[in-house]
Protein backbone atom coordinates (compact mmCIF):
# COMPACT_ATOMS: atom_id res chain seq x y z
CA UNK A 1 0.00 0.00 0.00
CA UNK A 2 2.84 2.38 0.86
CA UNK A 3 4.54 1.58 -2.44
CA UNK A 4 1.34 2.40 -4.34
CA UNK A 5 1.05 5.68 -2.45
CA UNK A 6 4.65 6.67 -3.18
CA UNK A 7 4.28 5.74 -6.84
CA UNK A 8 1.03 7.61 -7.47
CA UNK A 9 0.81 10.36 -4.84
CA UNK A 10 1.83 13.14 -7.23
CA UNK A 11 -0.78 11.91 -9.72
CA UNK A 12 -3.41 11.71 -6.99
CA UNK A 13 -2.68 15.29 -6.00
CA UNK A 14 -2.82 16.57 -9.60
CA UNK A 15 -6.10 14.79 -10.34
CA UNK A 16 -7.75 15.91 -7.11
CA UNK A 17 -6.57 19.50 -7.52
CA UNK A 18 -7.96 19.64 -11.04
CA UNK A 19 -11.03 17.54 -10.33
CA UNK A 20 -12.31 19.12 -7.12
CA UNK A 21 -13.66 22.31 -8.80
CA UNK A 22 -15.28 20.15 -11.50
CA UNK A 23 -16.71 17.94 -8.74
CA UNK A 24 -18.15 20.94 -6.89
CA UNK A 25 -19.75 22.14 -10.11
CA UNK A 26 -21.16 18.65 -10.73
CA UNK A 27 -22.46 18.44 -7.16
CA UNK A 28 -24.15 21.78 -7.75
CA UNK A 29 -25.85 20.27 -10.78
CA UNK A 30 -26.90 17.27 -8.69
CA UNK A 31 -28.39 19.60 -6.07
CA UNK A 32 -30.40 21.32 -8.81
CA UNK A 33 -31.53 17.96 -10.24
CA UNK A 34 -32.61 16.88 -6.76
CA UNK A 35 -34.32 20.23 -6.13
CA UNK A 36 -36.09 20.11 -9.51
CA UNK A 37 -37.41 16.63 -8.91
CA UNK A 38 -38.27 17.20 -5.25
CA UNK A 39 -40.23 20.36 -6.08
CA UNK A 40 -41.88 18.82 -9.12
CA UNK A 41 -42.56 15.53 -7.31
CA UNK A 42 -44.21 17.28 -4.41
CA UNK A 43 -46.30 19.30 -6.86
CA UNK A 44 -47.79 16.10 -8.34
CA UNK A 45 -46.89 12.53 -9.29
CA UNK A 46 -48.03 13.32 -12.85
CA UNK A 47 -45.56 16.20 -13.08
CA UNK A 48 -42.74 13.98 -11.77
CA UNK A 49 -43.54 11.22 -14.27
CA UNK A 50 -43.72 13.74 -17.15
CA UNK A 51 -40.41 15.30 -16.15
CA UNK A 52 -38.90 11.81 -15.97
CA UNK A 53 -39.87 11.00 -19.53
CA UNK A 54 -38.79 14.32 -21.07
CA UNK A 55 -35.54 14.61 -19.13
CA UNK A 56 -34.54 11.05 -19.99
CA UNK A 57 -35.35 11.58 -23.67
CA UNK A 58 -33.27 14.76 -23.63
CA UNK A 59 -30.40 13.04 -21.88
CA UNK A 60 -29.49 11.65 -25.30
CA UNK A 61 -29.49 15.10 -26.91
CA UNK A 62 -27.74 16.79 -24.00
CA UNK A 63 -25.01 14.19 -23.68
CA UNK A 64 -24.52 14.19 -27.44
CA UNK A 65 -23.95 17.97 -27.40
CA UNK A 66 -21.72 17.83 -24.33
CA UNK A 67 -19.83 14.83 -25.72
CA UNK A 68 -19.17 16.69 -28.96
CA UNK A 69 -17.51 19.51 -27.00
CA UNK A 70 -15.31 16.91 -25.25
CA UNK A 71 -13.46 16.46 -28.53
CA UNK A 72 -11.80 19.82 -27.84
CA UNK A 73 -10.23 18.71 -24.55
CA UNK A 74 -7.41 16.49 -25.90
CA UNK A 75 -6.64 18.98 -28.69
CA UNK A 76 -6.44 22.01 -26.40
CA UNK A 77 -4.75 20.03 -23.62
CA UNK A 78 -1.93 18.98 -25.96
CA UNK A 79 -1.53 22.55 -27.26
CA UNK A 80 -1.46 23.87 -23.69
CA UNK A 81 1.42 21.59 -22.71
CA UNK A 82 3.24 22.95 -25.79
CA UNK A 83 2.38 26.59 -24.81
CA UNK A 84 0.71 27.32 -28.17
CA UNK A 85 -1.80 29.80 -26.77
CA UNK A 86 -2.68 31.57 -30.01
CA UNK A 87 -3.49 28.23 -31.64
CA UNK A 88 -5.78 27.45 -28.72
CA UNK A 89 -7.68 30.68 -29.46
CA UNK A 90 -8.12 29.60 -33.07
CA UNK A 91 -9.27 26.17 -31.89
CA UNK A 92 -11.95 27.81 -29.70
CA UNK A 93 -13.21 29.95 -32.61
CA UNK A 94 -13.56 26.97 -34.91
CA UNK A 95 -14.98 24.89 -32.07
CA UNK A 96 -17.75 27.41 -31.41
CA UNK A 97 -18.94 27.20 -35.02
CA UNK A 98 -18.76 23.42 -35.27
CA UNK A 99 -20.54 22.89 -31.95
CA UNK A 100 -23.35 25.34 -32.70
CA UNK A 101 -24.00 23.56 -36.00
CA UNK A 102 -23.98 20.20 -34.20
CA UNK A 103 -26.40 21.48 -31.51
CA UNK A 104 -28.79 22.79 -34.19
CA UNK A 105 -28.68 19.40 -35.91
CA UNK A 106 -29.49 17.64 -32.64
CA UNK A 107 -32.29 20.16 -31.97
CA UNK A 108 -33.82 19.42 -35.37
CA UNK A 109 -33.82 15.69 -34.62
CA UNK A 110 -35.45 16.31 -31.23
CA UNK A 111 -38.06 18.45 -32.98
CA UNK A 112 -38.99 15.48 -35.18
CA UNK A 113 -39.35 13.34 -32.05
CA UNK A 114 -41.68 15.96 -30.55
CA UNK A 115 -43.95 15.58 -33.57
CA UNK A 116 -44.16 11.84 -32.84
CA UNK A 117 -44.43 11.79 -29.04
CA UNK A 118 -47.79 10.05 -29.16
CA UNK A 119 -46.12 7.04 -30.82
CA UNK A 120 -43.83 6.32 -27.85
CA UNK A 121 -46.42 4.55 -25.72
CA UNK A 122 -46.45 6.92 -22.75
CA UNK A 123 -49.52 7.36 -20.50
CA UNK A 124 -52.08 9.48 -22.39
CA UNK A 125 -52.93 11.55 -19.32
CA UNK A 126 -49.34 12.85 -19.17
CA UNK A 127 -49.20 14.25 -22.72
CA UNK A 128 -50.63 17.72 -21.88
CA UNK A 129 -47.66 18.18 -19.52
CA UNK A 130 -45.04 16.40 -21.64
CA UNK A 131 -45.54 18.39 -24.86
CA UNK A 132 -44.99 22.00 -23.62
CA UNK A 133 -42.22 21.00 -21.20
CA UNK A 134 -40.42 19.22 -24.04
CA UNK A 135 -40.38 22.40 -26.18
CA UNK A 136 -38.93 24.49 -23.36
CA UNK A 137 -36.13 21.99 -22.77
CA UNK A 138 -35.48 21.91 -26.53
CA UNK A 139 -34.65 25.65 -26.49
CA UNK A 140 -31.71 24.97 -24.16
CA UNK A 141 -29.65 22.79 -26.51
CA UNK A 142 -27.56 25.53 -28.17
CA UNK A 143 -26.76 27.32 -24.86
CA UNK A 144 -25.60 23.99 -23.37
CA UNK A 145 -23.26 23.37 -26.30
CA UNK A 146 -21.89 26.93 -26.34
CA UNK A 147 -21.09 26.96 -22.62
CA UNK A 148 -19.38 23.60 -22.77
CA UNK A 149 -17.06 24.71 -25.60
CA UNK A 150 -15.61 27.34 -23.27
CA UNK A 151 -15.80 24.99 -20.27
CA UNK A 152 -13.66 22.38 -22.07
CA UNK A 153 -11.13 25.08 -22.95
CA UNK A 154 -10.92 26.10 -19.30
CA UNK A 155 -10.61 22.48 -18.16
CA UNK A 156 -7.85 21.81 -20.69
CA UNK A 157 -5.80 24.82 -19.51
CA UNK A 158 -6.24 23.71 -15.85
CA UNK A 159 -8.64 26.56 -14.97
CA UNK A 160 -11.43 24.41 -13.59
CA UNK A 161 -12.57 26.82 -10.86
CA UNK A 162 -14.15 29.36 -13.22
CA UNK A 163 -16.72 26.98 -14.78
CA UNK A 164 -17.48 25.79 -11.25
CA UNK A 165 -18.47 29.26 -10.07
CA UNK A 166 -20.54 29.92 -13.18
CA UNK A 167 -22.40 26.62 -12.78
CA UNK A 168 -23.01 27.23 -9.07
CA UNK A 169 -24.39 30.72 -9.74
CA UNK A 170 -26.69 29.47 -12.47
CA UNK A 171 -27.83 26.60 -10.25
CA UNK A 172 -28.78 29.03 -7.50
CA UNK A 173 -30.81 31.01 -10.02
CA UNK A 174 -32.46 27.78 -11.14
CA UNK A 175 -33.51 26.78 -7.63
CA UNK A 176 -34.89 30.25 -6.89
CA UNK A 177 -36.73 30.22 -10.21
CA UNK A 178 -38.22 26.82 -9.40
CA UNK A 179 -39.49 28.07 -6.05
CA UNK A 180 -41.12 31.05 -7.71
CA UNK A 181 -42.57 29.48 -10.85
CA UNK A 182 -43.56 25.96 -9.80
CA UNK A 183 -45.61 27.02 -6.78
CA UNK A 184 -46.39 30.66 -7.65
CA UNK A 185 -44.45 32.33 -4.82
CA UNK A 186 -43.47 36.03 -4.61
CA UNK A 187 -46.27 37.11 -6.92
CA UNK A 188 -45.28 34.76 -9.74
CA UNK A 189 -47.82 32.60 -11.59
CA UNK A 190 -48.18 28.98 -10.45
CA UNK A 191 -46.90 27.08 -13.52
CA UNK A 192 -46.01 23.68 -12.07
CA UNK A 193 -43.77 21.62 -14.35
CA UNK A 194 -43.74 24.36 -17.01
CA UNK A 195 -42.32 26.77 -14.43
CA UNK A 196 -39.47 24.33 -13.74
CA UNK A 197 -38.77 24.29 -17.47
CA UNK A 198 -38.59 28.08 -17.74
CA UNK A 199 -36.31 28.28 -14.72
CA UNK A 200 -33.91 25.68 -16.16
CA UNK A 201 -33.86 27.44 -19.55
CA UNK A 202 -32.91 30.76 -17.93
CA UNK A 203 -30.05 29.08 -16.03
CA UNK A 204 -28.78 27.42 -19.20
CA UNK A 205 -28.71 30.73 -21.07
CA UNK A 206 -26.96 32.47 -18.18
CA UNK A 207 -23.95 30.10 -18.30
CA UNK A 208 -22.68 30.86 -21.86
CA UNK A 209 -23.38 34.59 -21.45
CA UNK A 210 -21.23 34.69 -18.31
CA UNK A 211 -18.29 32.69 -19.69
CA UNK A 212 -18.21 34.62 -22.99
CA UNK A 213 -18.17 37.97 -21.19
CA UNK A 214 -15.28 36.76 -19.02
CA UNK A 215 -13.40 35.40 -22.05
CA UNK A 216 -13.53 38.73 -23.87
CA UNK A 217 -12.98 40.98 -20.83
CA UNK A 218 -10.52 39.23 -18.48
CA UNK A 219 -6.88 40.26 -18.89
CA UNK A 220 -5.53 36.84 -17.95
CA UNK A 221 -7.08 35.36 -21.09
CA UNK A 222 -5.62 37.96 -23.49
CA UNK A 223 -3.38 35.49 -25.34
CA UNK A 224 -6.28 33.15 -26.04
CA UNK A 225 -8.55 36.06 -26.97
CA UNK A 226 -5.97 37.47 -29.39
CA UNK A 227 -5.70 34.07 -31.08
CA UNK A 228 -9.48 33.85 -31.27
CA UNK A 229 -9.87 37.31 -32.85
CA UNK A 230 -6.94 37.13 -35.27
CA UNK A 231 -7.71 33.62 -36.54
CA UNK A 232 -10.07 32.60 -39.30
CA UNK A 233 -12.13 29.50 -39.86
CA UNK A 234 -9.89 26.68 -41.03
CA UNK A 235 -10.96 23.48 -42.75
CA UNK A 236 -7.89 21.77 -41.24
CA UNK A 237 -8.84 22.80 -37.68
CA UNK A 238 -12.50 21.95 -38.24
CA UNK A 239 -11.39 18.54 -39.51
CA UNK A 240 -9.32 17.97 -36.35
CA UNK A 241 -12.26 18.90 -34.15
CA UNK A 242 -14.63 16.64 -36.05
CA UNK A 243 -12.26 13.68 -35.85
CA UNK A 244 -12.05 13.87 -32.05
CA UNK A 245 -15.60 15.12 -31.38
CA UNK A 246 -17.84 12.78 -33.36
CA UNK A 247 -16.59 9.55 -31.74
CA UNK A 248 -17.07 10.94 -28.23
CA UNK A 249 -20.49 12.39 -29.12
CA UNK A 250 -21.62 9.08 -30.59
CA UNK A 251 -20.26 7.16 -27.61
CA UNK A 252 -22.22 9.34 -25.20
CA UNK A 253 -25.28 9.23 -27.47
CA UNK A 254 -25.31 5.44 -27.46
CA UNK A 255 -24.76 5.32 -23.70
CA UNK A 256 -27.42 7.88 -22.80
CA UNK A 257 -29.68 6.49 -25.54
CA UNK A 258 -29.79 3.10 -23.84
CA UNK A 259 -30.86 4.84 -20.61
CA UNK A 260 -33.51 6.81 -22.49
CA UNK A 261 -34.95 3.68 -24.05
CA UNK A 262 -34.96 2.20 -20.56
CA UNK A 263 -37.06 5.20 -19.44
CA UNK A 264 -39.47 4.60 -22.32
CA UNK A 265 -39.79 0.95 -21.22
CA UNK A 266 -40.40 2.12 -17.64
CA UNK A 267 -43.23 4.24 -19.03
CA UNK A 268 -44.79 1.11 -20.56
CA UNK A 269 -45.16 -0.16 -17.01
CA UNK A 270 -47.18 2.91 -15.96
CA UNK A 271 -46.78 6.29 -14.25
CA UNK A 272 -45.74 4.76 -10.89
CA UNK A 273 -42.93 2.81 -12.52
CA UNK A 274 -41.82 5.87 -14.46
CA UNK A 275 -41.75 8.03 -11.32
CA UNK A 276 -39.76 5.36 -9.42
CA UNK A 277 -37.36 5.03 -12.34
CA UNK A 278 -36.81 8.81 -12.33
CA UNK A 279 -36.01 8.89 -8.62
CA UNK A 280 -33.46 6.09 -9.00
CA UNK A 281 -31.88 7.68 -12.08
CA UNK A 282 -31.57 11.05 -10.37
CA UNK A 283 -30.08 9.33 -7.31
CA UNK A 284 -27.68 7.41 -9.56
CA UNK A 285 -26.66 10.69 -11.10
CA UNK A 286 -24.94 11.43 -7.80
CA UNK A 287 -22.44 8.67 -8.54
CA UNK A 288 -22.19 9.40 -12.27
CA UNK A 289 -21.42 13.11 -11.83
CA UNK A 290 -18.87 12.47 -9.09
CA UNK A 291 -17.10 9.88 -11.25
CA UNK A 292 -17.22 12.09 -14.33
CA UNK A 293 -15.69 15.06 -12.54
CA UNK A 294 -12.58 13.02 -11.75
CA UNK A 295 -12.77 11.41 -15.19
CA UNK A 296 -12.61 14.86 -16.78
CA UNK A 297 -9.50 15.63 -14.75
CA UNK A 298 -7.96 12.33 -15.89
CA UNK A 299 -8.71 13.20 -19.53
CA UNK A 300 -7.07 16.62 -19.23
CA UNK A 301 -3.92 15.31 -17.56
CA UNK A 302 -3.63 12.40 -20.01
CA UNK A 303 -3.93 14.89 -22.88
CA UNK A 304 -1.21 17.07 -21.32
CA UNK A 305 1.08 14.02 -21.12
CA UNK A 306 0.12 13.02 -24.67
CA UNK A 307 1.21 16.45 -25.93
CA UNK A 308 4.68 15.67 -24.55
CA UNK A 309 4.69 12.06 -25.80
CA UNK A 310 4.87 10.77 -22.22
CA UNK A 311 3.40 7.24 -22.37
CA UNK A 312 4.31 6.45 -18.77
CA UNK A 313 2.67 9.63 -17.56
CA UNK A 314 -0.51 8.82 -19.49
CA UNK A 315 -0.82 5.38 -17.90
CA UNK A 316 0.14 6.53 -14.42
CA UNK A 317 -2.50 9.28 -14.55
CA UNK A 318 -5.18 6.82 -15.72
CA UNK A 319 -4.51 4.29 -12.98
CA UNK A 320 -4.18 6.93 -10.27
CA UNK A 321 -7.57 8.18 -11.43
CA UNK A 322 -8.96 4.66 -11.22
CA UNK A 323 -7.82 4.30 -7.60
CA UNK A 324 -9.70 7.50 -6.81
CA UNK A 325 -12.73 6.21 -8.73
CA UNK A 326 -12.82 3.00 -6.69
CA UNK A 327 -12.87 5.00 -3.48
CA UNK A 328 -15.64 7.25 -4.81
CA UNK A 329 -17.71 4.26 -5.98
CA UNK A 330 -17.46 2.79 -2.49
CA UNK A 331 -18.61 6.04 -0.88
CA UNK A 332 -21.47 6.44 -3.36
CA UNK A 333 -22.66 2.88 -2.74
CA UNK A 334 -22.65 3.40 1.02
CA UNK A 335 -24.66 6.60 0.61
CA UNK A 336 -27.23 4.79 -1.52
CA UNK A 337 -27.50 1.93 0.97
CA UNK A 338 -27.85 3.99 4.15
CA UNK A 339 -29.59 7.17 2.93
CA UNK A 340 -31.69 6.09 -0.06
CA UNK A 341 -34.91 5.81 1.96
CA UNK A 342 -34.56 9.40 3.17
CA UNK A 343 -33.82 10.53 -0.40
CA UNK A 344 -36.93 8.79 -1.73
CA UNK A 345 -39.15 10.44 0.88
CA UNK A 346 -37.71 13.81 -0.13
CA UNK A 347 -38.96 13.28 -3.70
CA UNK A 348 -42.49 12.08 -3.03
CA UNK A 349 -45.06 11.22 -0.37
CA UNK A 350 -46.92 8.82 -2.67
CA UNK A 351 -46.73 5.41 -0.87
CA UNK A 352 -46.92 3.47 -4.15
CA UNK A 353 -43.95 5.36 -5.63
CA UNK A 354 -41.96 4.97 -2.39
CA UNK A 355 -42.56 1.20 -2.31
CA UNK A 356 -41.69 0.83 -6.01
CA UNK A 357 -38.46 2.80 -5.58
CA UNK A 358 -37.18 1.10 -2.44
CA UNK A 359 -36.70 -2.27 -4.18
CA UNK A 360 -34.46 -0.65 -6.80
CA UNK A 361 -31.61 0.18 -4.41
CA UNK A 362 -29.83 -3.17 -4.85
CA UNK A 363 -29.44 -2.98 -8.66
CA UNK A 364 -28.50 0.70 -8.30
CA UNK A 365 -25.57 -0.24 -6.05
CA UNK A 366 -24.58 -3.17 -8.28
CA UNK A 367 -23.73 -1.04 -11.31
CA UNK A 368 -21.62 1.58 -9.51
CA UNK A 369 -18.29 -0.23 -10.00
CA UNK A 370 -18.95 -0.74 -13.71
CA UNK A 371 -19.97 2.89 -14.12
CA UNK A 372 -16.86 4.21 -12.32
CA UNK A 373 -14.54 1.94 -14.32
CA UNK A 374 -15.96 2.74 -17.75
CA UNK A 375 -15.98 6.48 -17.01
CA UNK A 376 -12.34 6.45 -15.91
CA UNK A 377 -10.95 4.59 -18.89
CA UNK A 378 -13.28 6.19 -21.45
CA UNK A 379 -11.95 9.57 -20.33
CA UNK A 380 -8.37 8.31 -20.29
CA UNK A 381 -8.83 7.03 -23.84
CA UNK A 382 -10.35 10.38 -24.84
CA UNK A 383 -7.26 12.12 -23.51
CA UNK A 384 -5.04 10.14 -25.88
CA UNK A 385 -7.02 11.43 -28.92
CA UNK A 386 -7.32 7.79 -30.10
CA UNK A 387 -11.10 8.00 -29.88
CA UNK A 388 -12.38 6.02 -32.87
CA UNK A 389 -12.83 2.75 -30.88
CA UNK A 390 -15.22 4.60 -28.57
CA UNK A 391 -17.93 4.51 -31.26
CA UNK A 392 -18.17 0.77 -31.69
CA UNK A 393 -17.51 0.03 -28.02
CA UNK A 394 -20.51 2.12 -27.06
CA UNK A 395 -22.64 0.73 -29.87
CA UNK A 396 -21.89 -2.88 -28.99
CA UNK A 397 -22.19 -2.45 -25.22
CA UNK A 398 -25.13 -0.07 -24.91
CA UNK A 399 -27.19 -0.74 -28.04
CA UNK A 400 -26.44 -4.34 -29.08
CA UNK A 401 -25.98 -5.61 -25.51
CA UNK A 402 -27.71 -3.14 -23.21
CA UNK A 403 -31.12 -2.57 -24.83
CA UNK A 404 -31.96 -6.27 -25.35
CA UNK A 405 -30.80 -6.98 -21.79
CA UNK A 406 -33.17 -4.27 -20.53
CA UNK A 407 -36.15 -5.75 -22.38
CA UNK A 408 -35.34 -9.33 -21.48
CA UNK A 409 -34.87 -8.65 -17.78
CA UNK A 410 -37.84 -6.28 -17.50
CA UNK A 411 -40.44 -8.13 -19.58
CA UNK A 412 -39.29 -11.63 -20.60
CA UNK A 413 -37.95 -12.39 -17.11
CA UNK A 414 -40.83 -10.45 -15.56
CA UNK A 415 -38.64 -8.32 -13.28
CA UNK A 416 -40.23 -5.03 -14.31
CA UNK A 417 -38.45 -1.84 -13.24
CA UNK A 418 -36.03 -3.91 -11.13
CA UNK A 419 -34.89 -5.65 -14.31
CA UNK A 420 -34.48 -2.34 -16.12
CA UNK A 421 -32.07 -1.01 -13.47
CA UNK A 422 -30.33 -4.40 -13.20
CA UNK A 423 -29.63 -4.38 -16.95
CA UNK A 424 -27.40 -1.31 -16.58
CA UNK A 425 -24.73 -3.54 -15.03
CA UNK A 426 -24.58 -5.63 -18.22
CA UNK A 427 -23.68 -2.75 -20.54
CA UNK A 428 -21.50 -0.83 -18.08
CA UNK A 429 -19.21 -3.75 -17.19
CA UNK A 430 -18.83 -4.69 -20.87
CA UNK A 431 -17.87 -1.11 -21.71
CA UNK A 432 -15.47 -0.90 -18.76
CA UNK A 433 -13.47 -3.91 -19.97
CA UNK A 434 -13.24 -2.66 -23.56
CA UNK A 435 -12.30 0.93 -22.69
CA UNK A 436 -9.52 -0.40 -20.45
CA UNK A 437 -8.23 -2.66 -23.23
CA UNK A 438 -8.12 0.06 -25.85
CA UNK A 439 -6.55 2.59 -23.50
CA UNK A 440 -3.72 0.15 -22.81
CA UNK A 441 -3.39 -0.53 -26.54
CA UNK A 442 -3.28 3.16 -27.46
CA UNK A 443 -0.57 3.93 -24.88
CA UNK A 444 1.90 1.32 -26.00
CA UNK A 445 5.27 2.66 -27.03
CA UNK A 446 4.51 2.76 -30.77
CA UNK A 447 1.10 4.38 -30.29
CA UNK A 448 2.58 7.03 -27.99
Amino acid sequence: MKQVWRKYRENYAAIIKLGIPILIGQLGMIVVAFADNIMVGRYSTEALASASFVNNVFNVATFACIGFTYGLTPLIGALFSQKRFDTIGAMIRNGVLVNIIFALLVSAIMGVIWLNLDRLGQPVELMPLIRPYYLIVLCGMVPVALFNVFAQWLFAINRTALPMWIILASNLCNIIGNYMLIYGHWGSPELGLIGAGYSTLFARVLCPVAVIVIFFCAKRFRLYRDGFISSSLSSLTIGQINRTSWPVALQMTFESGSFTIAAVMAGWLGAISLAAFQIIVITGTLGFCIYYSMGSAVSVLVSNAAGLGDRTGMRRTAFAGYHIMLALATVSSLIFIFFEEAMIHAFTEDPEVIAATMVLIVPLVLYQLGDATQINFANALRGTSHVMPMIWIAFVCYIIGGIPATYLLAFTAGLGTYGIILSFSVSLFMAAALFLYFFMKSTREKAA
